[in-house]
């Protein structure tokens, strides 16, 4: 099945030229169910079943939180700025860790990115209805939190919700409103942003929400971790799935994606039974990710990773320094993957812990403060 993925992501590519036309629409005919399947949207029940199969996500959550409640300490109002693929499932995680390990807990005001796009996994209610939730769940809690969806978009990087997270730090600097811990939350989001193999622009046509960028060359990734170190937030998290997709070469990306892609597909045949829905759902994740690497171009093609080692670059070239993970941080993340399968392991490196399936690295969790 996983072979037969990385086919069908070929065959439309081909077909644009006219040359395969009627077996292109063959394979969309013989593959209509999980067209569907691409398409479920997720029960916030589901989603978190979803999320929680594998310490995929749960490697961030885990290593993000701890990192979190240190660099908050001792503020009365707290603002995580949650950019991640989950639609907030990080977040009762979170609100658990302030409640339990913060005297006095703060106000947690939670800010997102209200995207038009709204790819895979999705969820079956608004932005508006998870919020309401989300601050019904902190009130169990015994903590106060506001939350708010800003429409913005990863093709431009952010640039609406980086441009009123700007006006805020003015505010506050100017006297206006009390100082808030401000934490920037990139959970498995940055990869979609575009990259320098994007067909480039000129300064002229950069979005002008952004005047960080001095060069000749718009670099929509670049300015994003500019505009975020403007921002002199009290830490920033990234965390992301650590391959290369970049590359403009249609042959350099599909040995790329083979070589990680099998990971989660073995982890899947793994733990989940043939023919369950949980099973399907993760297949067609995948296949989906296989399709956008292979199939697409330009503004199309938004599954463009980049290796650790090209994000911790980039990052300090902007005047991050990295803060390494204390070891009541990785005892943490341990005991997480303990609850998992056999075959999870955890590699800690100077500045940065690295998720591990049978040897091979699947994700990256770093933490960053404004040099």
């Amino acid at each position: 099945m996983f072979d037969k993925g990385f086919l069908r992501a070929l065959i439309p590519r081909t077909a644009k030229s006219g040359t395969c036309n009627m077996l292109a629409a063959m394979v969309y005919a013989q593959n209509y169910d999980n067209l569907c399947n691409e398409t479920h949207k997720f029960s916030i029940i589901e989603l978190a079943n979803f999320v929680d199969m594998t310490p995929w996500h749960r490697l961030g959550f885990t290593s993000a939180n701890a990192t979190i409640i240190e660099a908050v300490e001792g503020y009365s109002l707290v603002h995580i700025v949650d950019l991640s693929t989950t639609h907030c499932m990080q977040i009762p995680t979170l609100i658990d860790a302030i409640a339990n390990h913060l005297e006095g807990p703060p106000l947690v005001k939670v800010t997102v990115a209200g995207a038009v796009e709204d790819g895979p996994p999705m969820l079956d209610l608004s932005y508006e209805e998870l919020g309401s939730k989300l601050v019904n769940f902190a009130r169990s809690r015994n903590i106060h939190m506001e939350f708010q969806a800003i429409s913005s978009s990863y093709a431009d990087g952010f640039s609406s919700l980086i441009e009123q997270l700007r006006m805020q730090k003015l505010m506050y600097s100017g006297g206006i409103g009390e100082p808030e811990a401000l934490v920037i939350n990139c959970h498995m989001m940055l990869h979609f942003v575009p990259d320098e193999t994007f067909p480039l622009i000129s300064d002229s046509e950069a979005n002008p929400n952004h005047p960080f960028e001095s060069s000749s060359v718009y670099s929509p990734r670049l300015t994003l971790l500019k505009a975020l170190r403007c921002l002199d937030s009290n830490v920033v998290i990234l965390v992301d799935e650590d391959a290369d997709f970049t590359s403009n070469n249609v042959a350099s990306r599909l040995r790329s994606a083979f070589n990680y892609l099998w990971i989660p597909h073995d982890t899947v045949d793994t733990f989940l039974p043939r023919g369950s829905k949980q099973r399907q759902w993760h297949e067609s994740y995948i296949y989906r990710k296989i399709q956008n690497v292979l199939a697409q171009e330009a503004l199309q093609r938004i599954e463009r990773l980049e290796p650790k080692s090209r994000w911790a670059h980039r990052t300090r070239n902007v005047e991050f320094r990295a803060v390494p993970f204390g070891e009541d941080t990785v005892s943490e993340v341990k005991a997480m993957l303990d609850e998992h399968g056999a075959g999870w392991g955890l590699k800690k490196n100077e500045d940065d812990l690295a998720l591990t399936w049978k040897g091979h690295n699947v994700a990256f969790a770093t933490a960053w403060l404004p040099a």
